[in-house]
């Protein structure tokens, strides 16, 4: 069994977090006692609980814990003495239950078996090397731009769910609900006996300023707003609903705003990054799933030494299990999430833009596929792809795909014929 060297480091610590604290176990290299203690979350405890170890064991410290990212983990990147090792929640809890059927449960445990993991499997187990602080940035960024779109969906559904009760007309007057317009439109007139009450002109000035500039649309809108017939007149229903209505509008143009400004953001970062150009030539790619590319690859070329690695690290690479004569294949739970929606999301973008993805889509929906079970296929496919684009940084291009596919002898090549006829 192989360890870590003496010499690497030289204390080995398991570190189960908490909000409030941390349980941790310490093992001293070439030594079997083991201690355990806490250290308080907060900035200056564990500061003086880090500087402790290093003065009592100098050289590096090696730390393992359940996390990649988060506040304890930022605390202790500051450190150039500190290696952090993580370890997958997941793979914790089996082993774990190896050792408690019962699945009982505590922090020092905890941090004990994460501790022997460590010091167990060392060659399963890399520590962590953060990437640039551009890479990092736009990472944050555009993955705190999609909580904001989620929330925005969330209000827009909300808001639908509200307007149908007393004022469905003005769903149908806008074609998006999610837009500047449409919100304006709201908080000025949350009611179509408001609407009904404005005069033609105001209505058509109204529409001007938000750059609507076709006269066929204002005047059927206003055409509209003027004829259209209420659902209901019952003042409680009215009243109440008018504000929650204009409460979701008002939470809808907060996350219109701080979704503009991340694009900005994201916008002036990405492209000074060195790979930029590679996913920015993407079929489909576009200004939102360019700089999301970029930082599901990251910049770290070492990270994903072949295709299956990251296929399988998106979670885009299905599981299969086998027992006996029995094997089955379903979707991989344990995945980044936004890393794999961000893959699928471009994959199925792609369906339109190049002539194989297409092909391959259409492949896969006659063969009985579900429309996401296809993209997910897709994505599969257009990884191995990226990947060699990425290592080799070579921008993709189309032809040149397109050619290999024809040296190998592709069925691919029938559907592009069949296309094109």
């Amino acid at each position: 069994m192989r360890t870590h060297r003496d010499d690497e480091f030289t204390v080995f610590i398991g570190l189960d977090w908490a909000d409030a604290e941390h349980d941790f176990c310490l093992q001293p290299a070439g030594c079997d006692a083991r201690e355990f203690g806490t250290v308080a979350h907060r900035p200056d405890a564990i500061e003086a609980w880090v500087h402790a170890l290093h003065q009592r064991f100098g050289g590096r410290i090696a730390i393992a814990l359940e996390l990649t990212k988060g506040p304890v983990v930022y605390a202790l990147q500051k450190y150039d003495f500190l290696a952090l090792f993580p370890i997958d929640p997941s793979l914790l809890a089996k082993y774990r239950e190896a050792f408690k059927p019962s699945r009982a449960k505590d922090d020092p445990t905890d941090a004990q078996l994460a501790l022997e993991l460590m010091l167990r499997y060392p060659h399963r187990f890399t520590p962590l090397k953060p990437q640039s602080v551009a890479m990092r940035t736009l990472g944050f960024l555009v993955e705190q731009r999609r909580l904001l779109v989620d929330d925005k969906k969330r209000l827009v559904n909300r808001l639908g769910h509200t307007l149908k009760q007393y004022y469905p007309q003005v769903l149908d007057w806008f074609e998006q609900h999610d837009t500047v317009v449409f919100s304006d439109f709201l908080l000025r007139w949350p009611t179509l006996k408001q609407a009904q009450r404005a005069r033609q002109a105001t209505l058509e000035a109204f529409f001007r300023a938000h750059n609507v500039r076709r006269a066929r649309v204002i005047a059927e809108r206003v055409q509209a707003i003027h004829t259209a017939m209420p659902l209901t007149e019952d003042p409680a229903v009215i009243t109440t609903h008018q504000l929650l209505v204009i409460a979701l509008v008002e939470q809808l143009q907060v996350a219109l705003r701080a979704i503009e400004r991340y694009d900005e953001q994201i916008a002036t970062l990405a492209p000074t990054l060195p790979d930029y150009a590679l996913f920015h030539a993407l079929p489909g790619s576009g200004p939102i799933l360019t700089p999301r590319l970029l930082a599901a690859f990251g910049e770290q070329r070492d990270r994903f030494a072949c295709a299956e690695q990251l296929q399988r690290y998106s979670g885009v690479a299905p599981v299969t299990r086998r027992s006996g004569k029995k094997s089955w294949v379903h979707w991989r739970w344990q995945c980044p999430t936004f890393v794999r929606q961000t893959f699928i999301e471009w994959a199925a973008q792609t369906i339109t833009r190049s002539f194989w993805a297409g092909a391959f889509y259409r492949q896969q929906r006659a063969k009985g596929s579900p429309h996401q079970v296809a993209v997910r296929a897709l994505a599969f496919k257009w990884i191995r792809i990226l990947h060699r684009c990425w290592q080799s940084r070579t921008p993709y291009d189309e032809s040149r795909y397109l050619k290999a596919l024809q040296r190998r002898g592709s069925p691919l090549l029938a559907g592009l014929a069949s296309s094109h006829s």
